[in-house]
């Protein structure tokens, strides 16, 4: 009867994405409303659907998966993302919008990368193009591996059968809706795991007695594990290679596509304030939930004498379980499948961008609206199946994954993004060379083990990837800068449209 409880909310759950996403279907007549939401997104929406889908399954079951296992040595991940989100609204997010507009309505990077420096040979789009589609196959994978393990653990389920029930409902409303779709299912998403994150913990430290019976149970339980445990410190343990690559999380902000996309969809540059105060907040408060949720799972299992955690990452799923009546329990429980979906969706329509938009219209075929439309589903459809079978191993790590992933794009687009809208003389080929060395040297780091030259690779591979990427491209630009009158007379006009908005804003304070 438990499981009958849960399903019945989870079922309704997934009615609400799925009649949202039918909602949105009815507003995209094109391409571009089906890719960008014809730039009207409000800064509300623009903050929580960038918020819900940056963080996925990683903050309900990775974060407080690495927490439970390691302690809060692992919560300079949580900091420095808290940090990095807060620069990128601060600085890229109000300087991409004025300059993706200014710069030919630019609807993908691919594309305002081609526009920005007017790139006649195309190789820059195909290359960005390329790497999205390469990484974000493994970022959509990793959300799938997190729906398996979801129901396998919730429902003792078979693991193919949760993940291919959560990839078909996710693929099914954003074939439709788009990025609309995915951008107001990300706010209903949001919100359900704001929720999740606050009750999950207060209700299981009232239930525990308190705060003091709470810390009591952990220092318990580290010293079951041995004389060197510390779980409630944040540098216990630490190492400089273990803080840097944390702290570096920060760093991949400036390049996710699915997450600077919302910034181009905003309705002018002057939102991006509201944007930020809404989606640090969000994250914020979102982030030590999930702490404290892991450290409310050590105190549990250390109360209760028997109870075994197999799996790190199930510990939020197993407290809902425990801690709620079933249909409540159910409706917490579906703020994992919020998490997951909705960083699935808004990746697989960047995916479909990079397909459609950036690759398939250099063929020079042209289509007309509804063909476009049509085309952009076809995309996600392809991108989906690739992802579901790279995500039919259930051993597969969802932080291992993400951290992948998210390296990749951090290092090969953040300095492309940052250089491209804050340096008049970066060029073409710097670009190129930047987005080509931070992907390379990312999936050449990441996979080296750990203890090849002296541990030298344990250091998070966004790092070296991040910083040689930013090196090349600034080499390769001073070596290669030609005036161009037309890019620099865009590039000031994109600086005056945000600073101006800027401007707008201070005086509106005031």
């Amino acid at each position: 009867m438990d499981n009958a409880y849960k399903l019945i909310a989870i079922g309704l759950y997934f009615a609400a994405m799925l009649a949202i996403g039918f909602y949105a279907a009815r507003k995209n007549t094109d391409l571009d409303d089906y890719m960008l939401a014809g730039r009207r997104l409000p800064p509300s929406v623009a903050a929580l659907s960038a918020g819900a889908s940056d963080m996925s399954g990683w903050l309900l079951l990775g974060l407080p998966g690495a927490v439970y296992a390691f302690g809060l040595v692992e919560a300079w991940i949580a900091i420095g993302l808290t940090v990095g989100a807060w620069l990128n609204w601060k600085f890229v997010a109000p300087r991409l919008r004025a300059y993706t507009e200014v710069a030919r309505n630019s609807i993908t990077i691919p594309s305002f990368l081609e526009n920005r420096f007017r790139d006649r040979t195309r190789m820059l789009r195909i290359v960005a193009g390329l790497i999205i589609l390469v990484y974000f196959t493994f970022y959509v994978s990793s959300g799938m591996v997190s729906g398996g393990k979801f129901f396998e653990s919730s429902f003792g389920s078979s693991y193919l059968a949760g993940m291919l029930l959560v990839a078909g409902i996710t693929i099914v409303y954003t074939l439709f809706g788009g990025f609309l779709g995915a951008s107001l299912t990300d706010v209903a998403q949001g919100l359900l795991m704001l929720a999740a994150l606050v009750a999950v913990p207060t209700v299981a430290i009232v239930n525990m007695g308190g705060w003091g019976e709470m810390v009591d149970s952990v220092r318990a339980a580290d010293a079951a594990l041995g004389e060197g445990a510390n779980r409630l410190s944040i540098v216990a343990n630490a190492t400089w290679v273990g803080v840097i690559s944390a702290l570096a999380w920060g760093l991949g902000y400036f390049g996710q596509p699915h997450i600077i996309v919302r910034f181009m969809a905003l309705r002018s540059a002057k939102d991006a304030v509201v944007g930020r105060r809404i989606g640090v907040a969000w994250m914020a408060i979102c982030a030590f939930g999930a702490i404290m949720t892991a450290l409310v799972g050590i105190a549990h299992v250390q109360a209760n004498p028997g109870m075994t955690l197999d799996d790190p990452e199930t510990v939020f799923l197993v407290l809902a379980q425990i801690m709620f009546h079933p249909f409540v329990a159910g409706l917490v429980l579906a703020a994992v499948l919020a998490a997951v979906m909705s960083t699935i969706s808004s990746q697989l329509i960047v995916c479909s961008s990079a397909l459609v938009e950036d690759l398939y219209k250099l063929t020079g075929r042209t289509a007309s609206p509804r063909a476009g439309l049509w085309l952009g589903r076809g995309g996600v459809v392809l991108v989906s199946i690739v992802a579901i079978l790279l995500a039919l191993d259930p051993e597969s790590s969802v932080l291992a994954l993400v951290a992948f992933a998210w390296a990749g794009f951090g290092a090969s687009f953040g300095p492309v993004i940052l250089l491209s809208l804050f340096w008049k003389r970066f060029t073409a080929w710097g670009a190129l060379a930047a987005l080509v060395v931070g992907a390379v040297v990312v999936f050449w780091w990441g996979n080296m083990p750990d203890e090849a030259w002296g541990g030298a690779f344990a250091l998070y591979e966004i790092v070296p990837g991040f910083a040689l990427a930013l090196i090349a491209g600034g080499a390769v630009s001073l070596a290669t800068y030609r005036q161009d009158p037309e890019i620099d007379a865009e590039f000031d006009e994109a600086v005056a449209v945000s600073r101006g908005a800027e401007r707008t804003l201070e005086t509106a304070s005031a």
